[in-house]
């Protein structure tokens, strides 16, 4: 992937060796417990951390990386570029829209930080957080793409940051407070099949910002592609489940199967039209 020719974010917030500190945000322990043990078996976590979202303070100690800094640090200075990246496309996709792209800030941790949307930890991978407009990752999920999910690549760890950044556009155009809302009054297995649908747009979407990206600055290489195509795949429910548990459980999905990861994220590449990613619509995803 092309992107040290690219321009750097300011939106990037560092809070790696920043203490947590002694309390615990929302429902406290037992909360947090629930929403790891949820993610785990592939359960939705929203409703869990939504809930942990009143009255909160998300402050925290985190630093603005200088140009310097992030060239010291290729993982960071990476992610801000492609930050900068999805902040030049969505921006050009609301103004046609006639709509301000609000730009959300991505916070890098290590171990563990906290959100307005509870506690972030490191098992969770990387999240969008609603409540205060920020994407989190630890960088180190960058190591177990590569060694865990045996999906490397810069364009692989390029596809997880535009994934969340797609639910941030899903938040921005309300799809995503709709789903929530929906979900209240649908049974566990229906509100799933709904979580599915929410984060294959979110795919699609990542795959509007790579073309885009490429027809604006050229920024594909051989091989990008199927890096994100892989990637898509190894973190499909279906190929975790049957990695964790051994056996399939659809019912219980919440991102989508491998061959729909990719399939989608193909639709928004191939299309760079958000019209195209209504997942929502569609009888067979």
């Amino acid at each position: 992937m092309r992107w040290r020719s690219g321009r750097r974010s300011s939106n990037i917030e560092d809070r790696r060796g920043a203490s947590v500190g002694p309390k615990l945000l929302g429902g406290g322990i037992g909360t947090i417990a629930l929403v790891l043990v949820a993610m785990y078996f592939g359960v939705d976590p929203t409703p869990l951390l939504q809930g942990m979202q009143g009255g909160q303070s998300a402050s925290t100690s985190g630093t603005r990386p200088s140009a310097e800094e992030l060239k010291n640090d290729p993982l960071a200075d990476m992610v801000s570029a492609v930050i900068a990246d999805t902040e030049d496309v969505w921006k050009e996709v609301f103004a046609k829209q006639g709509k301000r792209y609000q730009e959300p800030t991505l916070v890098i941790f290590s171990g563990a930080t906290r959100s307005a949307c509870g506690l972030g930890q490191s098992a969770m991978g990387p999240f969008y957080c609603p409540a205060d407009q920020k994407a989190y990752i630890d960088l180190n999920f960058y190591n177990q793409m590569r060694t865990r999910f045996n999906a490397p690549g810069d364009f692989a760890q390029a596809y997880v940051i535009a994934h969340e950044i797609g639910h941030h556009v899903q938040n921005l155009l309300g799809i995503s407070g709709q789903v929530h809302s929906m979900k209240q009054r649908l049974s566990q297995a229906e509100g799933n099949a709904l979580s599915v649908r929410l984060e294959l747009q979110a795919d699609c979407f990542a795959g509007v910002w790579a073309n885009r990206a490429n027809r604006a600055r050229n920024i594909l290489e051989s091989g990008d592609i199927d890096e994100a195509l892989n990637a898509a795949s190894a973190i499909g429910d279906d190929t975790l489940q049957r990695q964790s548990r051994g056996t399939v459980v659809p019912e219980s999905f919440t991102h989508g199967t491998a061959a729909q990861r990719q399939r989608w994220f193909r639709i928004g590449l191939e299309n760079g039209d958000p019209d195209a990613c209504d997942t929502f619509s569609v009888d067979r995803i």
